[in-house]
Parts: C-alpha cells; structure tokens; sequence
C-alpha cells in the first residue's frame, strides 16, 4: 500500500458511518485524521522526547576539566580529603562530578566549577583552556547549548603539598 493510499484508507469512515457532507467541520464518528501527528512521513529522529538528567552533564564536564593541563583537582579541601579516602578504598571510583555543579533545562545549561590549579600556571590561560574543552564536550556530547561555565579557583597546589597528602593517607 503506498503511504496516500494508506492515509486516505484511514481517513474514510468506516462500514455503516455515514459520510460528512461539504457542510460539516467535524470528522463523523469513527474516523480518524492524523493531521499535525508524527508518523510514518516524519523523521524518525522527530520522534519522541530525550531528556538528559544533571549527573550526565556533570560527569561531561568533570571529565572534560580533568583533561586540561595546570589543573590539579576539582572540588573543596573536605571534598577532595573524602574523595581521596574513598579512591584508595578496594573496588572504589574515583568521582568525577567532584567540585561541578550544573543546571540542566530542555536545550541550554550552566556549568559551575571549583578548580585546584598547579602552582606556577597562568590561572587565566587555564580557566579559559577548561571552558573551551568543557564546551565542546558537552555540546558535542549532548546536543544542549553551554550558556555559561564558571570557574572558581578555590586553591593553588603547592610543590610540596604532596608531602602533607602522603601523611594523611589511609592505612
């Protein structure tokens, strides 16, 4: 059947409907009209609704800030002492929505970061390196528009900061 023939058998009344006459704005009882619906003519990828939850994004974005040279790590000092613990712990994963907040709505989102740079990186070079990739790889990724990323440098690591993670680490 060819997709006029099909559409004009669904749209004629059935076996005992009567039919409309050329005064009638309404269909008669039993028939169906598929005007303005989504079906074999449109495109499959019109079909349907996706939503994206804020922990996809957030791991995006984790990820994508972690790939920048100059930054150390991502969130707080109690959140990056918690993290650590738990990376150490047999069978544990590293979290990597760690210092990334976002808001997600039906096209656009906003993304917030609290970074730790290196010390000795250009901090303005690096904040622009993170938005960049961070962008990319959400937009890319998810097909959602990236209004705003901001970034807070909450600390600077320290040369000899490795000395003071080696003490309190588990045993």
């Amino acid at each position: 059947m060819t997709p006029q023939t099909a559409t004009s058998a669904i749209n004629e009344p059935r076996t005992g409907d009567s039919k409309p006459s050329a005064g009638d704005s309404k269909p008669t009882t039993g028939t169906t009209t598929l005007e303005n619906s989504a079906g074999a003519d449109s495109q499959p990828a019109t079909r349907g609704k996706t939503s994206i939850a804020d922990g996809v994004v957030e791991k995006i974005a984790g990820m994508a800030a972690r790939e920048v040279s100059g930054v150390h790590a991502l969130g707080g000092g109690l959140a990056r002492t918690l993290g650590a613990v738990r990376d150490r712990v047999p069978g544990g994963r590293p979290n990597v929505t760690r210092g990334v907040k976002v808001e997600v709505g039906e096209r656009q989102t906003a993304i917030d970061l609290d970074i730790v740079v290196e010390y000795g990186v250009p901090i303005t070079d690096v904040a622009s390196d993170i938005r960049e990739n961070v962008i990319v790889a959400v937009e890319r990724m998810t097909g959602l528009e990236v209004v705003e990323v901001n970034i807070s440098v909450i600390d600077v690591h320290l040369p000899f900061d490795e000395e003071e993670d080696d003490e309190t680490r588990v045993q």
